[in-house]
């Protein structure tokens, strides 16, 4: 019974932390296992920059989309600090004490919001173009 447990033992692979620990006395086999082999380095983690990214459909759509948003709150076409959306989905103008220096009211927090919900739209398009294979 003891000496089927050390075989099993001795015949999977053992871990010093990350690293595996290969002895001279496991099998060649083991040595041979994908879990033991070490993995590649690709790039230089952090540091590394991808220059394709400008350009490319992913960036094109997050572009598009952000501006796009930010042009429907500037412009009053979606609701904003200083245009209350209605029951019936209509915007009306009501003063919201927020100050800013724009003519038609667009506030920090006006373009922090079209911001967000922008880069919230442009995920929600790429993520569904990647599902189907577009891009």
């Amino acid at each position: 019974m003891a000496t089927a447990a050390a075989v099993i033992t001795s015949s999977l692979p053992q871990f010093n932390g990350l690293t595996p620990r290969l002895s001279s006395a496991s099998p060649v086999g083991i040595r041979s296992l994908v879990a033991v082999q070490p993995m590649k380095r690709r790039g230089n983690g952090a540091l590394g920059a991808r220059c394709g990214f400008i350009g490319s459909p992913t960036n094109l759509i997050m572009v598009a989309s952000t501006s796009l948003m930010l042009f429907a709150g500037r412009f009053g076409l979606a609701p904003s600090a200083n245009r209350k959306a209605t029951a019936g989905l209509k915007l009306e103008t009501r003063d919201s004490g927020l100050q800013t220096g724009d003519p038609a009211g667009f506030t920090l927090a006006d373009t922090l919001a079209c911001g967000s919900v922008g880069h919230i739209i442009g995920v929600g398009v790429v993520l569904g173009l990647k599902n189907l294979g577009a891009i």
